[in-house]
């Protein structure tokens, strides 16, 4: 916060100084006195008038204008009463001394006067000097401001440190309703007020001047965003009410200024919902039409012709539906976890064995992989995971499936902790991928096909949906020497649960 926000600017004048006023006057005029009557014998009585003008003159500068102008006619009295003859009384016998009692006089108030505007000059100096430098860093730091709330902190922040207030900040809610706090709802007909006229009320801004508070809105071009009302204001400070609505107008642009930033977010987020939406019909549309046309095209054939087919020709067009739906059973069960993860929430997770969701998924695959090329290395002793056992297995399905699909060669099933975290990795010796793709082989539809073969490309968007579901990431990266390193880390809970007895 900035050392200016610690004390206020301004608000109403200074609490009275009339005591140590007094006593300063009283002080200085004493010293001139003092000073005199030692220089009496030696000096003349121009040279003690003088000595009187010098008191009036720092008591004008460091008194109010009252004590000073009090200081001036002390001093005459008492350069009449001591040094002017008949000393002791304030009878003046030459004419001349009355002229330069009253002149001096003149002088004392006349230099009183000027050290009084200077002096007041000067703090309108200081004081308007203080209120743009707060001004400028409002506004830097509404600039850097992303939230409503914020904004309203700020706001808050710097109008205690511009007034004494008490004041009260009310926005205008999503709703269109004015939030005012409960403990502040008399002030809420002058706060509806101030946002209907769009204009501010109160003592010196020409409506509702019988009103004791300040009531401003926080106004940007046709916008309003909420109100202010700052109480224990006067209607002769327009300065004060100049740098209020100053304040008010930087927080209202900055209100109007996130609310279309929030408003063009919506919109962009809509646009890309639509074209996501478009672009996954166009591509599930596309998947499904394949296998479709295909099953149709051998279920016709069977129909149509079951009597004329070999029964070789009959076992093809089978296996041809049976693959083909297959393949629909696998797209429709890709889409549906896809979106079931995107909308999901945080999943209900456990505590669960790497070795036995691993084990699980080689039994099932191995159905596929008549060669035995997958080849498992999983340590004993692994950590408990937090985890959906049926995503996780799906999970290291989907990768081993690709990398059967897509590699003729060994492939390798690591596991192991790294870092806090349990690393899943799948090694392969397959084509890889194109330079530059390696940023979109998580998104849905995407997919390598440089070996030609088929798929849905949604296969590895919801491997990775169901890492991130947990915690983790799934990265791939080049194997040197050839193909793939598909690796999952999850994060590793170090409070393990305490063994089971049985």
């Amino acid at each position: 916060m900035s050392a200016d926000l610690e004390h206020p600017v301004f608000l109403a004048p200074a609490p009275p100084r009339r005591r140590r006023d007094g006593a300063v006057a009283a002080a200085l005029l004493a010293a001139a006195t003092a000073i005199d009557l030692a220089l009496d014998p030696h000096t003349s009585l121009a040279s003690e008038a003088m000595m009187y003008v010098l008191a009036v003159v720092i008591a004008s500068y460091t008194v109010s204008r009252t004590a000073a102008v009090l200081t001036a006619i002390g001093a005459v009295a008492l350069l009449n009463f001591l040094f002017i003859p008949p000393r002791y009384t304030l009878q003046v016998d030459a004419q001349e001394n009355v002229a330069a009692l009253l002149a001096m006089l003149g002088v004392a108030l006349a230099i009183s006067h000027l050290a009084a505007v200077s002096r007041r000059e000067a703090e309108a100096a200081r004081l308007n000097e203080r209120r743009a430098r707060q001004l400028q860093e409002l506004a830097t730091e509404l600039a850097a401001s992303s939230t409503p709330g914020a904004g309203l902190l700020l706001a808050q922040r710097y109008l205690r440190g511009a007034f004494c207030g008490p004041f009260v900040i009310a926005p205008v809610a999503v709703d269109g309703e004015l939030e005012v706090p409960h403990e502040h709802a008399a002030l809420r007909d002058g706060l509806l007020a101030c946002i209907r006229e769009a204009a501010p009320l109160g003592p010196g801004t020409g409506r509702w001047p019988g009103l004791d508070a300040w009531y401003l809105p926080l106004k940007a071009q046709h916008h309003i965003g909420g109100a202010v009302c700052i109480q224990n204001v006067a209607a002769r400070d327009a300065g004060g009410l100049e740098h209020a609505q100053a304040i008010c107008a930087l927080v209202g642009q900055a209100l109007w200024r996130m609310k279309l930033a929030a408003s063009m977010h919506a919109a962009e987020e809509q646009s890309q919902w639509h074209k996501a939406q478009n672009t996954f019909l166009a591509a599930i549309s596309h998947d499904l039409r394949t296998p479709l046309a295909s099953i149709v095209a051998a279920a016709s054939s069977l129909q149509l012709q079951h009597d004329k087919l070999e029964r070789p020709d009959q076992e093809r067009l089978l296996a041809t539906i049976v693959e083909e739906a297959g393949q629909l059973a696998t797209l429709t069960e890709n889409t549906l976890q896809l979106v079931r993860l995107e909308h999901a929430g945080e999943l209900a997770l456990d505590w669960q064995s790497v070795e036995e969701i691993v084990g699980a998924v080689l039994r099932r695959v191995r159905a596929r992989d008549p060669a035995r090329r997958i080849r498992s290395a999983i340590p004993r002793g692994l950590p408990l995971i937090k985890g959906d056992p049926v995503l996780l297995a799906q999970l290291l399905e989907n990768l081993l499936d690709n990398a059967l699909k897509y590699s003729a060669d060994a492939i390798d099933l690591t596991a192991g902790t790294s870092g806090g975290r349990i690393e899943l990795a799948v090694h392969d010796r397959g084509g890889g991928f194109a330079a530059g793709d390696d940023p979109g082989i998580f998104e849905p539809f995407r997919r390598g096909d440089r070996s030609g073969q088929r798929g849905t490309g949604l296969g590895l968007a919801v491997c990775r949906a169901i890492a991130r579901a947990h915690g983790g990431e799934l990265t791939r990266a080049a194997r040197p020497g050839g193909g793939s390193s598909f690796v999952l880390l999850l994060p590793l809970d170090e409070r393990q649960p305490a063994p089971d007895p049985t």
